[in-house]
């Protein structure tokens, strides 16, 4: 049976911890006792871990042989930011499908009351990236940036730079990808109603190309998911 992956808060040679919230999740719910074994991740390597103490809010591991690693992939999300409940599924599910960073983007349809809150929610979105690492079995979670407006983002380097734009029905986001291009790929998603039109005219002076992901209007999350999981589909 496969074993369950935890992310260590703690490490320090052959031994790593989980602690707070984590630990007491791993105790509490999942019933963990001494003795028992888990793959921990532990900076850049994933190890089998022996749990040799439980108390309290920490869980100590006695660290064994290395496990293989999969292949990362280098694919960002540039998300603007929209209602809360559903940007928090939508990072979930692309930490799931493997993202290897979100970038909350301030767009200009973004609600001013949801920009004033998004700083004081970024600790929360990292605590579901890891979580959603765990899950799917990564090494890391992913890089959670602070939010940011278009503007900052639309400088940000890339091999291929993809902006989803529902008036781009030609270029689809499946054809977008050729084999041998260098570099980190990038995909920004617009918040709900969509990219203004000077938006989208900076991102393509940027550098950025256009693409659609076919005749059919979706919600900003299910966008950033079906992006997200085309993307890692061709890039596999």
């Amino acid at each position: 049976m496969t074993r369950r992956r935890w992310i260590a808060d703690e490490v320090r040679g052959n031994r790593a911890a989980l602690t707070g919230d984590h630990a007491d999740h791993l105790v509490r719910v999942l019933r963990a006792r001494v003795g028992q074994e888990f793959d921990i991740a532990a900076g850049d390597a994933v190890r089998r871990g022996r749990i040799v103490t439980i108390a309290g809010d920490r869980v100590e591991f006695e660290l064994g042989e290395q496990l293989p690693l999969a292949v990362a992939f280098d694919l960002a999300l540039l998300l603007s930011i929209f209602k809360f409940d559903r940007m928090e599924w939508a990072i979930e599910k692309c930490v799931e499908l493997g993202v290897s960073r979100i970038v909350p983007v301030i767009a200009r349809r973004t609600d001013a009351h949801l920009v004033t809150a998004a700083a004081k929610r970024v600790e929360r979105w990292r605590r579901i990236a890891v979580q959603a690492a765990e899950q799917s079995r990564q090494a890391s979670p992913p890089e959670i940036e602070d939010p940011i407006k278009l503007r900052e983002a639309a400088k940000f380097p890339g091999g291929l730079r993809i902006v989803l734009a529902e008036s781009e029905p030609q270029a689809q986001l499946r054809d977008m990808f050729t084999a041998g291009r260098a570099g980190a790929t990038l995909l920004a998603v617009g918040p709900e109603g969509g990219w203004a039109e000077e938006e989208l005219q900076l991102l393509q002076q940027s550098g950025w190309i256009s693409a659609s992901l076919g005749p059919t209007i979706l919600r900003a999350e299910t966008a950033a998911i079906a992006a997200v999981a085309i993307a890692m589909s061709a890039l596999r």
